[in-house]
């Protein structure tokens, strides 16, 4: 096995000091220690930091750099913190430990929606920063959590929100059958640490925003502008998701997309018609006469 070997640079003057490693040591990530406590879950970083000149420690996949108060120059001492990580890492002492936040405790647990075909199941954490719906395992390509959750053989579809994730289940099973395995499925998921979702996901999310917001007209505006303060927190509420498609001026329609466990609702035509729609006619009087879902 090939031993850590390092180069110590520092010009003359510098308070800082590099220490080039031939193997990585740390993340990809930089990450950066100012004092001892900062440095709890990483034993390396703190051992330097018992050496009264260090000031601050910044760990990078293959260099350290430390860098000194002005009480002594690096000439003086280079050599010897070089000498002590080289021997601490070839004699096996820990860099730095798993990250805390990935093992914080995690607790989910499982909601009735009013579809019955859907569970709503609610982590005590953030998951994604945009609601996401997959319909199968092929669009779940971006998301390592759903693609799991489709190898479970009742999972029919699966919708990711800030904080839970919404089930459809075929009818084979009950969820009196599942929901225990599903929910601890989950929480293991979510307390390992594992990827939800990854960056930039080739996909349509649930929400209009950015360049999609601005190339709306300020009639279409105004309609996504409702959705999102009053529909939206209560659908949520729910286990679903509503996102604006469309709006025909001709006939002064509303297109929408129902998503999560408002998707196949029996009671999602109420909602339409007792809810979204009579709050759009109510304050945009003369310009929605109807609302369409064009799924669920």
């Amino acid at each position: 096995m090939t031993q850590y070997q390092i180069k110590a640079t520092a010009e003359k003057g510098t308070i800082k000091a590099i220490f080039h490693l031939n193997k990585a040591i740390g993340p990809k990530k930089i990450l950066n220690y100012k004092n001892i406590d900062e440095a709890k879950g990483a034993p390396l970083i703190q051992q330097l930091f018992y050496l009264p000149f260090v000031k601050s420690v910044t760990l990078k996949e293959k260099q350290l750099e430390v860098e000194r108060f002005d009480i002594l120059e690096w000439e003086d001492v280079i050599e010897e913190v070089r000498v002590q990580l080289e021997n601490y890492l070839n004699e096996g002492g820990v860099i730095i430990e798993e990250l805390r936040n990935d093992k914080v405790p995690v607790s989910v647990y499982a909601e009735s929606t009013p579809n019955p075909a859907v569970m709503k199941f609610v982590a005590n954490k953030p998951l994604v920063s945009e609601s996401i719906e997959f319909k199968n395992i092929d669009e779940a390509k971006t998301s390592p959590l759903a693609q799991e959750l489709f190898h479970f053989a009742f999972v029919k579809e699966v919708f990711i929100s800030s904080n839970y994730v919404s089930i459809t289940k075929f009818e084979v099973n009950t969820w009196d059958e599942v929901v225990m395995e599903v929910r601890e499925f989950i929480r293991g998921f979510i307390e390992s640490g594992k990827l939800i979702l990854k960056e930039n996901p080739a996909i349509q999310t649930s929400t209009t925003t950015g360049s999609e917001t601005e190339n709306l007209d300020p009639l279409e505006a105004q309609i996504v502008s409702i959705l999102d303060e009053y529909i939206k927190p209560a659908v949520a509420s729910d286990g679903g998701n509503i996102q604006f498609d469309s709006y025909d001026a001709s006939n002064k329609s509303v297109q929408v997309i129902l998503q999560g466990a408002c998707s196949g609702c029996p009671s999602s035509t109420f909602t339409l018609k007792n809810g979204i729609e009579n709050m759009l006619k109510e304050m945009m009087p003369g310009k929605v006469e109807n609302v369409v879902a064009l799924n669920g």
